[in-house]
């Protein structure tokens, strides 16, 4: 979800960004776990369940990164973080990376200097409010107040979008979607705004989603993906890496199933050979172990197999590929090759 607006503190975490040194893999190998920034709990994409285990779709990422590296899904130290703290606590060393449902913007990627190395969802903000206020469209907001996170793109998209159509609203800020939830829901606003795909998250969890409605417009481009700090290409290598792993193995036909089977002996696929490391040399490359892929795969299944389970049209969320199904079924989602 969203950009800081406010440029000079984008600039002073850009700074500490820089004082961050490289060798990253070294120090999360030394460490004996990844230390990665998820959301304070978004239910799908990263929330603990009620043993306190983290799960969803972007904690997927993260297990699978940990597993490519040390062979074990479980070696890794979740950490929550708002739309406020999220980036320093990337530029400041605390975590490794960044998994953390986070749109891909100039700004982020060039003044925060930070390198994103992927998209694992195409999204947009959307609009969601209570089926009883009778609203069908966004354009009939005028002077609603809308739940808004800080420290996002939100807050810009949502202007805009009001001031394109000469229509006010109020703004009611809140700093994570469980404040957000909690002031939708008690009638302090009238409207949530964020991206479609938390909206439909947050709805999920409702005693009575089907109580609200998601308005039809979709308002902004918001790309979200892993991101690493600028300066360690070889860290930011094993995260991009992982990433097209999970794609890549979705559009082979490898999923958590059938992996070790593919993996133990060479296939008539060399594609699927290199992925899983029966041929060549990828994952000492990235200086891994030659099953890394496997390990990521095993850890969760491939890319469609965590959006199925996590998001998809069978689970509460409800969230169809669209834009996210494969390249060659329509959609946008699509890994370099691995050769």
């Amino acid at each position: 979800m969203k950009t800081t607006v406010f440029f000079g503190a984008l600039t002073a975490a850009g700074l500490a960004a820089g004082m961050v040194s490289a060798a990253t893999l070294d120090d999360v190998k030394a460490r004996g776990s990844l230390n990665c920034g998820v959301t304070t709990g978004l239910v799908g994409f990263a929330a603990p369940d009620a043993n306190g285990v983290w799960t969803g779709f972007d904690v997927g990422v993260c297990r699978a990164v940990a597993a490519a590296i040390f062979g074990d899904p479980t070696a890794v130290e979740f950490i929550p973080t708002t739309g406020q703290t999220r980036f320093t606590a990337l530029a400041s060393g605390e975590i490794d990376m960044l998994a953390r449902n986070t749109t891909w913007t100039f700004s982020r990627d060039v003044d925060l200097k930070f390198e994103f190395v992927g998209i694992n969802y195409y999204d947009g903000q959307g609009f969601m409010v209570p089926k009883e206020l009778g609203v069908t469209s966004a354009k009939d907001l005028d002077g609603a107040t809308v739940c808004i996170q800080t420290g996002t793109t939100t807050e810009l998209n949502l202007a805009d979008f009001f001031r394109t159509n000469n229509i006010e609203y109020k703004p009611a800020p809140i700093e994570t979607n469980a404040e957000a939830q909690q002031k939708y829901l008690s009638g302090a606003c009238d409207v949530y705004t964020t991206d479609a795909s938390g909206l439909a998250a947050t709805r999920a969890t409702f005693e009575a989603p089907g109580d609200h409605v998601l308005l039809p417009e979709i308002i902004s481009k918001e790309p979200l993906g892993p991101l690493v700090r600028h300066g360690d290409s070889e860290w930011g290598d094993v995260v991009r890496w992982t990433l097209n792993a999970l794609i890549t193995a979705e559009e082979l036909g490898v999923t958590s199933t059938n992996v070790k089977e593919l993996g133990a002996a060479a296939t008539d696929n060399p594609e699927v050979n290199r992925l899983l490391g029966t041929e060549g040399e990828l994952g000492a490359m990235l200086g891994l172990d030659a099953d890394w892929a496997m390990n990521a795969i095993l850890a969760g299944g491939n890319y469609g197999e965590l959006f199925e389970k996590n998001i998809g049209e069978n689970t509460p969320i409800g969230l169809a590929r669209g834009l996210n199904a494969k390249w060659t079924e329509g959609g946008l989602i699509y890994s370099p090759p691995f050769r």
